[in-house]
């Protein structure tokens, strides 16, 4: 039967968060930070690909998975807020090891910068920042938001388990029937009237009304004094948003002072889902540093 860890629920600052723990408690730490409309149970593949034992500790962040959710907009900097609190409970004596996929990866890279003294090492699965579109201003951005909360975003309701794992393999061919069913199960939650939905709160499809600055991360990057390891996958984000354009990829990772970079071959960008033995072996490497 596959281990898919054990539960832990706790209040973090105001607000009840799920936090998923595998492995012996008395083994070396780290935690994983998933990405955007997604929860704690994405890293399964790669908790199984381990050859090593860990203890690892993976929350659900706020609105998402069985972490409370707000039911109205988010506020980015609160997750820098709760990883503090996090790391306070389950690392209060030592620096952390962070492992960050996607916007889990830009928290963490950016708690890095601003909270050098409480990580030890760090790992960002695919994300180097985004690209918005050139064309969208600050009144535009702010128009956009007032529009999205004022309509109030809805979930998509899915027949069943198997009508959610068609819909995941559509999005992702590389998923294996066994990887689809078993994430169609356990990265969504019952409705009451007998359909499933995603566990993301859809407040989060809602951006936020300030435009993105990749210079802010920029600047927090250059910050970073600890190992980092950059797991790029060859046809994932990182290489949508810039495989055309080789200068600007070489000037996002130039800003990791102390840096490894590993690409991921055949992954698109859940490279936990897609390669996850690749991860494993490069994460390993890595931590043992």
């Amino acid at each position: 039967m596959r281990d898919t860890g054990t539960s832990e629920y706790l209040d973090i600052r105001g607000l009840r968060h799920h936090v998923r723990h595998w492995g012996p408690r008395d083994a070396p730490t780290f935690f994983l930070l998933h990405g955007w409309m997604d929860s704690s149970p994405t890293f399964q593949f790669l908790v199984e690909a381990l050859e090593q034992p860990w203890h690892i500790i993976a929350p659900d962040w706020r609105g998402y998975g069985a972490s409370e959710w707000l039911d109205r907009p988010y506020w980015f900097p609160d997750y820098y807020a709760d990883l503090d609190v996090l790391l306070d409970r389950f690392s209060p004596d030592c620096p952390a090891t962070l492992v960050g996929h996607s916007m889990g990866a830009n928290i963490a890279a950016t708690y890095a910068a601003v909270r050098p003294q409480r990580v030890a090492r760090l790992a960002m699965l695919d994300f180097l920042g985004l690209r918005p579109p050139p064309e969208v201003d600050a009144p535009m951005q702010l128009l956009q938001w007032m529009d999205a909360v004022a309509a109030r975003p809805q979930v998509r309701p899915y027949v069943d388990a198997a009508a959610l794992a068609r819909r995941l393999r559509m999005v992702n061919p590389r998923l294996t029937l066994e990887q689809a069913d078993f994430l169609s199960r356990a990265v969504s939650r019952p409705r009451p009237d007998g359909q499933i939905e995603m566990a993301c709160d859809p407040w989060h499809r809602v951006h936020g009304p300030s435009l993105y600055h990749i210079e802010d991360s920029l600047s927090a990057w250059r910050k970073i004094q600890v190992p980092v390891l950059l797991l790029i996958a060859d046809r994932g984000f990182v290489d949508e948003r810039m495989g055309d354009d080789p200068t600007e990829l070489e000037r996002r990772i130039g800003c990791f002072r102390n840096r490894q970079v590993v690409i991921v071959t055949d992954s698109g960008h859940n490279v936990q889902h897609d390669q996850p033995v690749q991860v494993a072996r490069a994460l390993e490497a890595f931590l043992a540093g």
